[in-house]
């Protein structure tokens, strides 16, 4: 089998499986697990698989930059944020995080909704800077180019000073046994000082991000409280969902 067509089968397999396990893979190849092992490392090289232990798992396309991500499952996009926007009631104190989920669900916040907005995504704020019932509050810092949110010191100083009801956290991997992940370590960082300052943390998924893993953790699945998804997602994802402890909202 020719590199070409064993890296195809290894994507075709992910896809299929939801994972792929390099020694059962080289036993039913007859190859040796050194040459999966190379295999795997060129693809993830090329950002189209994670890279686990004995093996790998798929990567999310919510690892793009920001202008990508705007083209990445639109439709899966609006019906979370949209569901996630019903859920902020009158006089909350929440929570947005960055990117084009949160970003379209800053556009859908009911036009009569009285409520706080924190956000350390410039976007955000510049979203809801037309709403006259929020208050936005902006967490400065450093600016995260790839994701446009401040990071670093002055974002953790600010942060520490928050009490928020709700934090609506985007992520770019939703995995049943690799948790909640995201591709850069000070965004991980970022994002479980905010989720510590809410009492209760909703993870915003699109489709593109169910199974899929990223290479930083946020946070285990446990250690979150919703996850809002389009309806259809497989049954099995579902039930290792709630196995961990989380509530699912169907948009």
């Amino acid at each position: 089998m020719l590199t070409s067509e064993r890296k195809a089968l290894i994507l075709s397999l992910l896809r299929r499986d939801g994972r792929v396990i390099a020694k059962a893979l080289s036993q039913e190849l007859g190859l040796s697990e050194d040459t999966i092992r190379r295999d795997l490392r060129d693809l993830a090289a090329e950002g189209l698989l994670q890279r686990v232990h004995g093996g790998a798992l798929p990567t999310s396309l919510a690892m793009a930059d920001m202008r990508e991500r705007w083209r990445v499952a639109p439709d899966s996009k609006d019906a979370v944020a949209r569901a996630a926007a019903k859920m902020v009631l009158p006089g909350q104190v929440v929570i947005l995080d960055g990117g084009t989920t949160a970003v379209r669900m800053a556009r859908y916040l009911p036009s009569n909704l009285r409520a706080t907005v924190v956000t350390h995504s410039p976007s955000v704020a510049v979203e809801l800077g037309a709403h006259e019932g929020i208050s936005v509050e902006l967490i400065g810092g450093r600016l995260f180019k790839h994701s446009v949110v401040t990071v670093g010191a002055t974002a953790m100083e600010m942060i520490a000073r928050i009490r928020a009801d709700a934090f609506y956290m985007g992520v770019t991997g939703v995995h049943p046994e690799m948790g909640l992940t995201t591709g850069d370590g000070e965004e991980a960082t970022i994002k479980r000082a905010l989720s510590r300052q809410a009492a209760e943390t909703i993870v915003l998924a699109s489709r593109e991000k169910l199974g899929a893993v990223s290479p930083f953790l946020v946070m285990g699945l446990g250690e979150a409280d919703s996850l809002v998804i389009e309806p259809g997602a497989p049954g099995e994802l579902l039930t290792a969902y709630r196995a961990a402890g989380l509530a699912i909202i169907e948009g």
